[in-house]
């Protein structure tokens, strides 16, 4: 099963991707288009072209008490419209402190990338 990570940013998305079995996560590029519609369009071809089966959204609650907010409500209608295209099953995990965490790894990957590399970590780990 091929797995794309997403860590959706308002500027920046990052992408990261993991087939199951071999468990090895790779960072797997950025989409900058700048309007939404730009943005899903790009995710769908890419979701086509490499036959990924699931989405996996970062999903940032609120670090007091895990409550949603604005982002997560952006995110939730976001990953919606991205499924109604596609027509792929798509999870949402917790991503709090992913940011912080990415910019401690190492690589040439962008901090995007990491972000939604350590987001498809989570994922396995759950």
């Amino acid at each position: 099963m091929n797995i794309l990570g997403i860590d959706y940013g308002k500027k920046k998305i990052g992408l990261a991707w993991l087939q199951t079995g071999l468990d090895v996560i790779l960072p797997f590029g950025l989409v900058m288009e700048k309007t939404r519609e730009e943005q899903l369009k790009k995710l769908a071809i890419i979701i086509k072209e490499e036959n990924i089966d699931k989405i996996i959204f970062g999903f940032p609650l609120t670090l007091e008490d895990m409550s949603e907010n604005n982002n997560t409500e952006r995110i939730k209608k976001f990953a919606e419209d991205l499924y109604n295209i596609t027509k792929k099953e798509f999870e949402f995990i917790d991503e709090r402190l992913t940011t912080s965490e990415a910019r401690t790894m190492d690589g040439d990957a962008s901090l995007d990338e990491k972000s939604a590399m350590l987001i498809l970590k989570t994922y396995l780990d759950n």
